[in-house]
């Protein structure tokens, strides 16, 4: 199960965070410091998957963007890593060549995938086009 999604800069800022399981206000920016922290300082060559706590963190880095999500043991880190890749070929199908600027001004938008692919920790959707279809719905009401 998918216990997090968090997307963050190099300089360790959150540009996005989904939490699947509760977690209090004010353990989120200690968990998330710490992991990002953790994530940052690990070298390109290093395996991306991390033991952390009671969890593992899955992660991987695009452009100035690192994706992280933290999942239970159970949970296959490779089908997690793919759907990380999956993710943002999404977004880079929406915004055409997603930056940090496209996520920072349509955080509803990157939600809205989000929520297309994953739901209550569990992937329910990856093909592109389903994914997109409730954006392109709405983007056809607000162009009419």
């Amino acid at each position: 199960m998918i216990k997090f999604v968090l997307m963050v800069n190099r300089q360790g800022q959150t540009r996005l965070s989904r939490y699947y399981h509760s977690v209090e206000l004010s353990r989120r920016a200690a968990l998330e410091a710490d992991v990002v922290r953790y994530c940052l300082s690990r070298k390109k060559d290093q395996c991306s998957f991390v033991e952390y706590k009671d969890f593992k963190v899955v992660y991987r880095q695009y452009a100035a963007l690192y994706i992280v999500v933290g999942i239970t043991d159970s949970e296959n880190e490779l089908s997690i890593y793919e759907l990380v890749h999956n993710f943002v070929e999404v977004l880079d199908k929406y915004f055409s060549r997603v930056s940090e600027l496209d996520i920072m001004f349509n955080l509803d938008r990157v939600h809205i995938i989000l929520d297309e692919m994953i739901q209550n920790g569990h992937i329910v959707e990856t093909n592109k086009s389903r994914i997109l279809a409730p954006l392109t719905a709405i983007d056809k009401m607000v162009e009419s």
